[in-house]
């Protein structure tokens, strides 16, 4: 079995809920309200941090042990 890391898992979780907002943005039934434009743009930021970390990972890691290595006698 196959694991997903945490940036992936985000990266695809917040494509999905940005799909079915634009899709239930799209439907026929305006019953269900509107969307307010912050949610999308709260959606949109978090996709793009998830995208960030999961591009920056490995650099991230880096910068981090060594300013611990730094602290560390």
């Amino acid at each position: 079995m196959r694991t997903i890391h945490a940036p992936r898992l985000l990266l695809l979780l917040g494509t999905s809920l940005i799909v079915r907002l634009g899709q239930t943005l799209r439907s026929e039934d305006r019953e269900r309200g509107d969307v307010p434009g912050w949610v999308m743009i709260t959606l949109m930021s978090a996709t793009l941090v998830a995208m960030i970390l999961f591009l920056a990972e490995g650099a991230l890691r880096e910068m981090f042990n060594a300013a611990i290595a730094k602290v560390n006698p």
